[in-house]
């Protein structure tokens, strides 16, 4: 079964799913994704009022669905009941996991950045062991309290990753160590994956929706390209012999 280790071909993460072409982190977006010929999807995680992790980026609901206000301030039910993009509602992490199975992989993004541990990391670990879904799943964040409490909940055939836009992603693995980096993609060259090879991390670009862009970071030996979408950018490093 293919996990994030795996694979002899870079993979193709769909980023919140086949968002280019679909309303972003719904169930439609990652079917569509997975219909593309994605091998998992990424998407974004946070706790409803009623303590539910449920499956939208922003922290206000404005952007992305029919809805008000904050996301956790509303209880599940009143989460599902708004629009998130052509009669898409907002899943929950179990309707993710019940919907695409362990033959998908998952790049679950924690999105909080509190100090405090509101609960966030705990119950996304317990989800993903629910589902067992353990060796397909990475949990990511760009918050590393958030990525170090994951650590402490996960089984250790999950894996953790720190997002980062900067070169400040040495720090966070002060915090928390893990198994994966997720750059934006122009961090990423000859010197960032020697790098990360010396210090044995999996290299997961974000977000790639060049398919030039794809090419060279899978020359320089990058692990996934997380895109917008995904058949463009597998088609673009299949004619180019890179499957």
């Amino acid at each position: 079964m293919l996990n994030w280790s795996s694979a002899q071909r870079p993979l193709i993460i769909g980023h919140r799913g086949a968002s280019a072409e679909a309303p972003e982190n719904t169930l439609a977006a990652f079917a569509l994704a997975q219909a593309q010929g994605a091998d998992g999807i990424e998407f974004d995680v946070q706790l409803s009022a009623d303590g539910w992790p449920v499956v939208i980026h922003d922290s206000q609901l404005e952007r992305t669905t029919s809805g008000r206000g904050s996301v956790q301030q509303l209880t599940l039910a009143q989460l599902q009941a708004l629009d998130a993009g052509e009669g898409q509602s907002i899943p929950t992490l179990d309707e993710v996991f019940e919907t695409f199975g362990p033959s998908f992989l998952y790049n679950v993004e924690l999105k909080t950045a509190a100090l405090r541990d509101t609960g966030l990391a705990a119950a996304v670990a317990d989800r993903i062991q629910a589902h067992h879904v353990e060796n397909q799943t990475v949990v990511s964040s760009f918050n590393p309290l958030a990525v170090r409490r994951a650590r402490r909940h996960l089984t250790q055939s999950t894996w953790v990753a720190h997002l980062s836009y900067t070169s400040t992603l040495k720090y966070k693995y002060l915090l928390a160590p893990g198994q994966a980096v997720h750059p934006h993609y122009r961090l990423v060259d000859a010197d960032y994956m020697a790098w990360a090879k010396k210090m044995g991390w999996r290299v997961h670009v974000w977000t790639v929706d060049d398919p030039a862009e794809a090419r060279r970071l899978v020359d320089l030996g990058v692990h996934a390209i997380i895109t917008n979408q995904p058949k463009l950018i597998r088609n673009a490093l299949f004619s180019h012999g890179k499957s």
